[in-house]
């Protein structure tokens, strides 16, 4: 129970209130004596955390304040104590049935939790028009302190977390500092969502800019992520949700290990993950249907990493190798296990960008086994030269299937570009780019 005191003069007071369900107490009297006690009920639990919230405020604007070593608990939050677990692994079970959030609102009804109002307004709205969009925006508004609480509203307020909401939980998220004056700290702030209540369906996260200060480090918000208990069901991940170079370069981002990620999010369908310093270890996501890796040097142990992986049903795969100068090693060799068409039975889209050797992957992606499941493939801003459009030319048939085929951002001369116009269905060449010389094509994305 938190204890509020108030000294002043010959005024020595002490007010203590406590809020379990829809029942407040309250006791007050002189410091020094057991005081009186007060127990009020209430027809609803959110009815009693306004009451809770009001009374706070009232002594507070009196001048009383929490005793030494005390510490408000903000009373008992509406959303936090209307939880039923076996509705909640009904949705779990099932997050795209709307069945499951309809029945939890019907059970929310009877605890007086406005997430039930909110559950069944954003129902309607789906195939509603925007009167009823707006009502669902100004319930979430007048709601905010049991739908979210102070901290994560005003983490809204300045911009450095925007959420999407579906069905009266949180659907969508994104956390990032929003500019060098920024002072939010993303790895304390996503481990207060995780733990909330209304993010306990959260299907997608972005993390933006971690850091503007110094280096973008993301090991603690991974760290969060590795350890939140209940964790929530994540289909998509998104790691570096940063402009580059305007807010950070790719190569000054320190994103982490990965690998405690991947038992904790089983679930997981689309991972992409933007920067430096990444640790993958032994992938296994079995649901994933789209990786993306965007790196300015990627190393060979991650490279073979990303080729070994098993991934059944894969539809994406795109890798940014980068360059020398900034950690990128390995080679065509080190792709062997994919260009075999090894543990991805599904894939169709492939994407080898941004590498130091396209000139190589041409040639040896025209006798591959993968080119002829794969329907786009995305060879862009590396250093493919005219020989390059030869060979992919000289071997046609074999990429005939393709419905795109995108060479853009590498080293194409016109002829070359005329040279690799037929190759495929569709092809993008334009916005090439000029070497020096032909010892000084690189990959466009280092630093």
């Amino acid at each position: 129970m938190p204890r509020y005191e108030f000294t002043e003069g010959s005024s020595s007071k002490f007010w203590e209130i406590t809020l379990e369900g829809t029942t407040l107490t309250k006791r007050w009297g002189r410091i020094g004596t057991d005081g009186q006690e007060k127990v009020e009920e209430f027809d609803s639990k959110a009815e009693a955390k306004k009451a809770y919230d009001s009374q706070v405020r009232e002594k507070e604007g009196k001048g009383y304040t929490l005793a030494k070593g005390e510490d408000s608990d903000g009373g008992e939050a509406t959303a936090e104590s209307a939880v039923n677990p076996d509705l909640e692994a009904a949705i779990l079970a099932n997050p795209d049935d709307e069945k499951g959030y309809l029945a939890y609102a019907e059970w929310l009804k009877g605890e007086g939790d406005p997430r039930a109002e909110l559950i069944l307004l954003q129902h309607s709205a789906l195939n509603a028009p925007a009167a009823t969009r707006k009502k669902v925006a100004k319930l979430i508004e007048d709601h905010a302190n049991e739908l979210l609480g102070e901290s994560l509203t005003e983490a809204i307020s300045d911009e450095s977390l925007k959420l999407e909401w579906h069905l009266g939980y949180i659907r969508e998220a994104r956390l990032g500092q929003v500019d060098y004056d920024s002072t939010t700290d993303i790895a304390d702030l996503l481990a207060e969502l995780l733990a909330h209540p209304s993010a306990r369906f959260l299907s997608r996260l972005t993390l933006g800019m971690a850091s503007f200060d110094g280096e973008n480090d993301y090991d603690e918000a991974l760290t969060v992520l590795a350890k939140a208990k209940p964790a929530p069901p994540l289909r998509s991940l998104f790691i570096g949700d940063f402009e580059f170079p305007d807010e950070t370069e790719i190569s000054w981002t320190q994103v982490g290990d990965l690998k405690p990620l991947y038992k904790v999010y089983p679930r997981l369908q689309e991972l992409r993950v933007r920067g430096g310093e990444i640790g993958f270890g032994k992938i296994d996501l079995p649901e994933l249907r789209s990786f993306t890796v965007e790196t300015g040097g990627l190393g060979q142990g991650s490279v073979k990493d990303i080729v070994k992986a098993k991934w059944p049903k894969l539809e994406s795969l795109e890798i940014w190798f980068g360059q020398e100068n900034y950690g990128a090693s390995g080679g065509v060799k080190d792709l062997k296990p994919l260009l075999d068409a090894e543990g991805v039975p599904a894939l169709r889209k492939l994407g080898l960008r941004n590498a130091e050797f396209t000139d190589e992957l041409c040639a040896a992606l025209s006798k591959s086994k993968i080119l002829a499941q794969i329907e786009a493939l995305d060879l862009s801003m590396g250093t493919m030269s005219d020989a390059g459009a030869d060979t992919l030319a000289q071997n046609a048939k074999a990429f005939a299937h393709l419905k795109t085929l995108d060479v853009t951002q590498n080293f194409l001369t016109k002829a070359g570009q005329k040279t690799v116009a037929n190759v495929a269905k569709s092809v993008a060449s334009g916005n090439q780019r000029e070497p020096y010389d032909e010892e000084s094509r690189y990959a466009a994305v280092g630093e």
